[in-house]
C-alpha cells in the first residue's frame, strides 16, 4: 500500500480502525440497470476475514440497507458489519434495521416524475423507487449525458416544491431527503466506535462528503477512489486511486494479508 500516515496508523493498530466503503462503483460495479448490480464475487469474504481484524466495517450507501444486503449475498456473515443506508438515515447492524418515518415529500415527487419526463421528451429514462428516494436513471438512455443535463434543472425545481434536495451520480439524479449525507453519517458513526484511523473509498460526487468527513475526523484517515472515466473530482481528492471495484477488492486484500502477517 502507499506510504501515507493513515495506512501506516491502520496497519500498526487495526483494532482501531474503521473501514468504510460505498456500495455501486466501488464494491459492486456500475450496471445499466441498478437492480441488476452484484457485489464482487470476492468483496465479502475479503471483508469478511477484515473484520476480524479491525474495529468495524461500515458500508454507507445511498441504497436502502436491505437493498444492498440483497445485491451482496454473505455480507451479513461480515464481523460486525454497520450498513447505513439511504445516506445514513438508514441503519442495518445484527440483522435489525431502524430508521425514521419515510418523508411525503418522496412519493409525492415520484408521482410527478412521469409526467415531467414526458413533458419534457426524454427517452430511456428508469425511475427507481428506494422508498425514502427516488432516482432518475439516463444510463439507458439514446444520449445518456445530454438527457442528463436536461433533466438537471427540471429535477431540482420538483425537488425543492417537494422539500428534497438532488443528489447527483453517474448518469443519476437521486431525489432524497435533506439533513444527512455520506460524510455526516461517517463522522457519526468515527464517534460512535472511538475509531482511531480510519479509510474510506469511493467513486461518486457523493462521496466527496465522506472524503471530507475523513479529513475532519482528527485522527489519521485514507481516502481511496474506485476510479473511472465518467468521474474524476474524487481521483482528485484522493490519497490511493484503483481501478474499479476490481481495484479496491485487491487493496482489502493487501490490507487482510498485512493483518495477517503482523
Amino acid at each position: 500500500m502507499k506510504n501515507i500516515p493513515g495506512t501506516e496508523a491502520i496497519l500498526k493498530d487495526p483494532a482501531g480502525a474503521v473501514i468504510g466503503l460505498d456500495f455501486d462503483g466501488t464494491l459492486s460495479p456500475i450496471v445499466p440497470d441498478p437492480a441488476a448490480a452484484r457485489i464482487h464475487p470476492e468483496a465479502a469474504a475479503v471483508l469478511g476475514e477484515l473484520g476480524e481484524h479491525v474495529r468495524a466495517v461500515v458500508i454507507v450507501t445511498g441504497r436502502p440497507a436491505a437493498t444492498a444486503l440483497h445485491l451482496g449475498p454473505g455480507l451479513e456473515r461480515v464481523p460486525g458489519l454497520v450498513v447505513l443506508g439511504h445516506y445514513g438515515f438508514e441503519r442495518w447492524e445484527n440483522g435489525r434495521i431502524s430508521a425514521p418515518p419515510p418523508p411525503p415529500g418522496v412519493p409525492r415527487a415520484e408521482a410527478e416524475l412521469p409526467l415531467l419526463l414526458d413533458s419534457l421528451g426524454v427517452r430511456g429514462v428508469a425511475i427507481e423507487d428506494k422508498g425514502r428516494a427516488v432516482a432518475v436513471h439516463t444510463r439507458r438512455s439514446p444520449d445518456p449525458e445530454g438527457t442528463l443535463a436536461t433533466l438537471r434543472e427540471p429535477i431540482a425545481k420538483l425537488a425543492a416544491k417537494h422539500g428534497l434536495v438532488v443528489e447527483p451520480g453517474r448518469m443519476v439524479l437521486e431525489l432524497r431527503p435533506p439533513g444527512m449525507d455520506k460524510g455526516h453519517a461517517l463522522s457519526l458513526f468515527l464517534t460512535e466506535r472511538a475509531a482511531r484511523s480510519v479509510l474510506f473509498a469511493g467513486d461518486d460526487l457523493g462521496d466527496l462528503a465522506a472524503f471530507d468527513a475523513v479529513r475532519a475526523a482528527g485522527v489519521p484517515g485514507v481516502t481511496v477512489c474506485s476510479g473511472s472515466a465518467e468521474v474524476t473530482e474524487l481521483a482528485e481528492r484522493a490519497d490511493i486511486v484503483v481501478d474499479g471495484p476490481e481495484g479496491v477488492v485487491a487493496l482489502l486484500k493487501e490490507l487482510t494479508s498485512a493483518f495477517s502477517r503482523s
